[in-house]
């Protein structure tokens, strides 16, 4: 069960937007309990985007009481910037809070998808219990979000958890030099996504990256063991320093590599090499692809509750 202080008691509205699909849902007590589903436009303009959401989300709003928003990119004050321009184009500074919370007639509040599926774990997931706590996917890319305090971190520019651009010793792709290094670095997603898995399984001679995390956890792949293990490895390191800088004291893996229970085993097998004070516990994330759209909702609905608390004003914007 969802504790009382993270979630409204009615039902609340999520919106999933993404480069492949949009999602709707209503969320009750943290969990889905409807759903539909529409294909992104292309292109997927501002515009075009907003317009099918609404259209999307429409016939569940009328039993919501909250709108929440998870959306690729950096989102901060309700507005969004992409950063794939290449999957959404155009999308500079777009009101995305405030646009489909006015066409839905419903109070709306918008995180980034990383960021509202940490939301969903440590509310309803594998952050319970917890007070410092981090959400981890290992997918197309690597994405994060933070839980500080029992508070979401949230940054005024965007820049809440961007796990997969703190910067790695470059092997697979191009890096940067940086003067005093005698490597050169690059973002850690380039190292260690399913996307990097891939080009490695291409240059060893599998068809995908799925191919690749399968012959290596057959054991009997030793070039497919080292481009899983580095990227595990490469996850622990960055996992560790966090621990360090900011006392998480629990991790969780999602996204399709990130699940994986060979993934897993290799990541805490690699963490075991730091100092115990910077190994947080490292879990599976509990709530799937449901992660972004159940964090969206209870964010909103807690949001709303909060507000009409406050005489109005977002408690966000209030200073302790």
């Amino acid at each position: 069960m969802t504790p009382a202080n993270l979630v409204s008691p009615t039902a609340l509205l999520a919106l999933d937007i993404g480069g492949t699909s949009m999602r709707a849902a209503l969320v009750e007590e943290g969990r889905v309990t409807e759903r539909l589903q529409a294909s992104t436009p292309r292109p997927a303009t501002p515009e075009a985007v907003l317009a099918a959401a609404a259209e999307l989300a429409g016939p569940l709003a009328a039993r919501a009481g909250a709108l929440g928003i998870a959306c690729a990119g950096a989102v901060a004050g309700g507005r969004v910037t992409a950063t794939a321009t290449h999957t959404f184009p155009g999308w500079t500074d777009i009101a995305l809070q405030d646009t489909l919370g006015t066409a839905l007639g419903l109070n709306a509040r918008a995180l980034n998808d990383a960021r509202a599926a940490a939301w969903g774990e440590y509310a309803a997931g594998a952050g319970r219990g917890t007070q410092e706590f981090m959400f981890v996917t290992v997918s197309t890319g690597v994405g994060g979000g933070l839980v500080l305090g029992g508070q979401l971190h949230l940054a005024g520019n965007g820049l809440d958890a961007e796990l997969g651009f703190v910067s790695v010793p470059a092997a697979w792709q191009p890096g940067h030099a940086v003067p005093g290094l005698p490597y050169a670095l690059g973002p850690l997603e380039f190292e260690t996504s399913g996307t990097a898995l891939g080009v490695q399984a291409g240059r060893a001679g599998y068809p995908d990256a799925r191919a690749l995390c399968d012959a290596a956890e057959g054991g009997e792949a030793p070039e497919a063991e080292a481009a899983y293990a580095h990227s595990a490895a490469l996850v622990a390191w960055k996992i560790a320093d966090v621990a360090a800088l900011l006392g998480v004291t629990r991790v969780a893996l999602g996204g399709s590599v990130g699940l994986r229970a060979g993934y897993l085993t290799r990541v805490r097998g690699a963490l075991a090499a730091f100092p115990e004070r910077y190994r947080p516990e490292v879990v599976h994330a509990e709530l799937g692809a449901d992660a972004g759209l159940i964090g969206a909702a209870l964010w909103a609905g807690r949001e709303a509750l909060q507000t009409a608390g406050t005489g109005g004003r977002p408690a966000t914007e209030l200073t302790p």
